[in-house]
């Protein structure tokens, strides 16, 4: 790992996706139990499918010495600080919309992601995908000076954390410090449940809005037009990080010169393959090489919408829906024997019991080797 006494910075070479957003630590609580822990943090994700799509990036993010996971982009590590923690609190109750109550708690913050932090070099597309606020209105303001377009998730901007027990909580967009930005972001993608703290018809005047809605599949909203994009079938084992590996399946296909709504579709097509896979994913390889090999023949078929000076295409291209049913026939190729088991935060080949997550937004993984050495505090009001 490098540290923040080396004062080394990502490797210093034209990229295209600049990725910055802390890793974490998540662990899942249920009466007043740990039932699991994992890899968190969207950039965990993001890079997860920009790597599997072979796109070259570098990745900021700050960890604590006592960061346990392995990962294929060195974080900084701060010496006097601790890996950013959450915690997810569940009850058994089921609402009528069919989720799980739960509560968010950011227990423990590594330091934030600094405009000095950032590499030297400019990249074709910047991703600010802070998930404890650890992006800055300066870091977001130096990324936008750096990347040719920027990319935001909108929970890096609307997130406050209570000052007594880290519970999470979300402000209208418009309050917070990052508002006056948005003429010169590319795009901001939001849940569904997020988006309803920012005036959509407003914010899509200054920048691309993407929505997304689970299964429903996501919207896309800009100055002049939205587009609905289709899902693709899942079997959901989890939803933790689907939105994050929509955002990178997004990017990956606008770097790749895809039109707007192709490349939506790619980022819907690697939500649902997070979803059946219970954490973080493992994509098959060979699935990844026939999606490498419909998005190249794609890309040929729509030559003229490759972008110019980085506006983006938004109109649908002649044959997008057949785009759509080459992606889903790529998903059911059997995966290799070797690759089928999903990731354990081990890595260890040691066969491990696992049972389906219930629906939650904070990531989780089944407990292995214990991350998390203090003592867990209970839910107020709980027994």
């Amino acid at each position: 790992m490098v540290t923040a006494a080396a004062a080394h910075k990502p490797q210093q070479q034209q990229t295209r996706v600049l990725i910055a957003g802390n890793y974490c630590h998540d662990v899942l609580i249920q009466d007043d139990t740990v039932k699991a822990e994992s890899l968190g943090g969207a950039a965990s994700f993001i890079s997860n499918v920009v790597n599997g799509m072979s796109i070259p990036c570098n990745l900021v993010s700050k960890v604590g010495e006592d960061f346990k996971y392995p990962v294929d982009y060195t974080p900084i590590v701060i010496p006097t600080s601790k890996t950013t923690v959450f915690h997810a609190y569940f009850d058994l109750g089921i609402h009528e919309n069919g989720h799980q109550d739960r509560v968010l708690k950011r227990v423990c913050a590594c330091d934030p992601i600094r405009p000095s932090d950032l590499p030297d070099v400019r990249s074709n597309f910047g991703m600010a995908v802070g998930v404890g606020g650890e992006i800055l209105p300066e870091t977001l303001e130096r990324m936008i000076e750096i990347c040719d377009a920027v990319f935001v998730d909108i929970q890096a901007l609307i997130r406050v954390f209570d000052s007594v027990d880290g519970t999470v909580k979300l402000v209208k967009l418009e309050e917070t410090g990052f508002y006056s930005m948005l003429p010169r972001i590319g795009v901001l993608k939001a849940s569904s449940e997020e988006a309803v703290f920012m005036d959509v018809e407003e914010v899509r005047k200054w920048c691309c809005v993407v929505v997304t809605n689970g299964k429903d599949g996501c919207k896309v909203y800009w100055k002049d037009g939205e587009l609905r994009i289709s899902p693709f079938s899942a079997n959901q084992e989890d939803p933790t990080g689907a939105g994050d590996s929509f955002l990178g399946g997004f990017v990956a296909g606008l770097v790749q010169g895809l039109a707007v709504p192709d490349a939506a579709l790619l980022g819907n097509l690697f939500g649902s393959l997070t979803v059946e896979q219970i954490g973080l994913p493992k994509f098959d390889s060979r699935l990844l090489q026939r999606v490498k090999d419909e998005v190249q023949r794609r890309k040929m078929q729509c030559l003229h919408c490759e972008r110019s000076d980085n506006e983006l295409y938004f109109l649908k291209p002649v044959g997008h829906e057949q785009f759509h049913a080459s992606l889903g026939s790529a998903k059911l190729i059997p995966p290799c024997s070797s690759q089928a088991r999903p990731w354990t935060p081990s890595n260890s080949p040691k066969e491990t019991e696992q049972t389906p997550i219930p629906h939650y937004t904070a990531q989780a993984k089944l407990l292995v080797n214990s991350v998390y050495e203090e003592p867990i505090q209970t839910v107020e009001g709980k027994p």
